[in-house]
């Protein structure tokens, strides 16, 4: 089954995220979607799985310095404009696995998808 990491390349979760692939010998590839933007298409099918509120990090420096009105998105076409304007809103690194798509990194959550 194949393994795909999107996130930026300084990003010190990614860095954990494939350290840790790496040390458990997990084969991904990992795509970097500052210098290649991720497909709207692709986008909304992991908003689609694990909704837009979870998959943009709300916590971020980016999120906060938005204004009000860029906050209150909701449709698809906001979220993806915003997305688009600020690839650094998604909640890093993002896995698709097969089918399924998680966001953010933690030991427990890799145990879980990846068993090890």
């Amino acid at each position: 089954m194949s393994v795909e990491l999107y996130g930026l390349e300084k990003c010190s979760t990614c860095d954990k995220a494939r350290a840790w692939l790496d040390q458990h010998k997990v084969k991904y590839s990992f795509t970097d979607y500052r210098e290649h933007p991720i497909a709207p298409a692709s986008l909304k099918q992991w908003a689609k799985e694990l909704t837009w509120e979870k998959l943009v990090n709300r916590a971020s420096y980016t999120w906060r310095d938005l204004t009000d009105t860029q906050k209150s998105a909701s449709t698809d076409a906001d979220w993806l404009k915003l997305i688009k304007d600020y690839p650094a809103l998604v909640k890093r690194p993002v896995v698709v696995k097969g089918d399924s798509v998680s966001a953010g990194f933690s030991e427990k959550k890799f145990k879980e998808l990846f068993g090890g």
